[in-house]
């Protein structure tokens, strides 16, 4: 088993958020990982994606190039830039809040994911990361969803452990949308 994932969008979307989550929940589950973050030249609305690669053997480059098996896009440039890099049979999340075009391919699985409304739903939009991660998780199984959650006052800190609540539902809701 090998999960080479492309997560993009603007700074501040929280997409190395995501890609901190998927790594350190890895180590958790004593899996092989990758974390490579790419920033634009300014961070807060500036382009940022990362690379992450969980996997059950040794991991030989960290950068994910054109054989990415999933990508999360959260903005219409990351899905025109990243769309091409997901493998024959990948997974495409598309939020579809931001992004009002669909997928160009048909060889892919692509889902599309109101994750700023679902975000919002549950009273905040800063959750519309979580909501996509948690579509993810529901799809590929390669994280168990609560070893994000343990995971998450290690990656962002015991002062943000208030924060676990309103992220595990946000988790349950993205797994939930794609569900149906």
């Amino acid at each position: 088993m090998e999960e080479k994932i492309i997560v993009a969008g603007f700074g501040g979307q929280g997409v190395m958020a995501i890609g901190k989550l998927l790594a350190y929940a890895g180590m958790l589950e004593d899996k092989q990982v990758s974390w490579l973050p790419s920033y634009g030249p300014e961070m807060r609305g500036g382009t940022a994606n990362c690379d992450v690669i969980v996997s059950d053997r040794l991991i030989g480059s960290p950068v994910v190039t054109n054989d990415a098996s999933t990508a999360i896009v959260m903005n219409l440039p990351s899905l025109e830039k990243f769309e091409s890099h997901v493998v024959k049979d990948g997974n495409l999340f598309i939020n579809k809040s931001l992004i009002e075009k669909e997928a160009k391919r048909d060889d892919i699985n692509a889902y599309y994911v109101p994750a700023n409304e679902i975000a919002q739903e549950l009273g905040n939009a800063k959750v519309a990361n979580m909501v996509m991660l948690g579509a993810y998780l529901e799809v590929t199984k390669i994280i168990k969803p609560q070893t994000i959650i343990d995971a998450f006052t290690k990656v962002f800190g015991e002062d943000k452990a208030t924060l676990i609540p309103l992220n595990e539902e946000a988790l349950k809701k993205g797994a939930e949308f794609v569900k149906k």
